[in-house]
């Protein structure tokens, strides 16, 4: 890939994600040791009122288990939220999708299903627009080097080459690519600033940075690497830093951010 990286005139986003499962927010570290950090609804409304330009939900059981209690956290939410939030997990048709869009979702995220059914990621953009669709690729920087991708919420090894399967997800229409470093998730490393800065040219699509975030420095450096927007779930759950902690601290590095009057 390019190091030349497309630059984006948009203002960069800050987005809390809410990993849920059984109805309930959870974080973990690499995927696991799974701990409950309370309701979808109240955090999604806490991160609103800090600055949050926008929310994703995962439910991260939803491919491997049922999606209606997310179908009922996604009509919550749209009615008590102002800001636009996306969506994911156990995203399998167009008629999920469609159930998704109806409810509330402003954008939907597919993961395991775009691996499995690519041609779906054709059908949203095209029905929708590639605004509404987002690919989340979860990738894990393996023992000897391979960026190895991921599904079914980050538990199956999938037969793809790294490289190649973000050239198809942009050739086939989406959005957006929340690009989660599996290997920096939960750990309070810092964001993978090597695989944001390989976005180039070739790639003119809005990159979400997410797995590893620990202090508002961590947003910054994702941002001068080139991500659009930057993700981070435990740090706000944790209450370790609000949302305007972050936005503050890069406005003070000459960062433009939208706040809140």
């Amino acid at each position: 890939m390019s190091v030349n990286k497309y630059v984006s005139d948009l203002t960069p986003r800050i987005i809390p994600c809410l990993d849920v499962a059984a109805g309930r927010v959870v974080k973990g570290t690499r995927f696991k040791q799974l701990v409950d950090m309370g309701d979808p609804v109240e955090l999604a409304l806490k991160y609103e009122q800090q600055g949050a330009d926008e929310l994703v939900f995962l439910d991260i059981k939803a491919s491997v288990d049922k999606q209606p209690s997310a179908l009922a956290m996604v009509t919550a939410v749209a009615m008590s939220l102002s800001i636009p939030f996306a969506v994911g997990g156990g995203i399998k048709t167009m008629d999920d999708v469609h159930r998704f869009f109806h409810a509330g979702a402003d954008k939907v995220t597919l993961n395991t299903m775009a691996v499995s059914e690519p041609d779906l990621i054709n059908q949203i953009s095209r029905q929708y627009g590639s605004q509404s669709i987002v690919v989340a690729i979860d990738v894990n920087r393996e023992a000897d080097g391979e960026l190895a991708i991921y599904t079914h919420g980050g538990s199956q090894k999938a037969a793809l080459d790294y490289h190649q399967w973000v050239r198809e997800v942009v050739d086939r229409g989406a959005g957006e690519i929340l690009l989660t470093a599996m290997h920096k998730d939960g750990t309070g490393s810092g964001f993978d600033c090597e695989l944001l800065a390989a976005f180039g040219t070739d790639y003119p699509v809005q990159i979400i940075a997410s797995g590893g975030a620990r202090e508002p420095k961590d947003f910054y450096d994702a941002i001068k690497a080139g991500a659009d927007a930057v993700l981070a779930a435990g740090i706000f759950h944790r209450n370790e830093y609000s949302v305007t902690d972050i936005k503050d601290y890069l406005i003070k590095k000459n960062i433009t951010m939208r706040t809140t009057l």
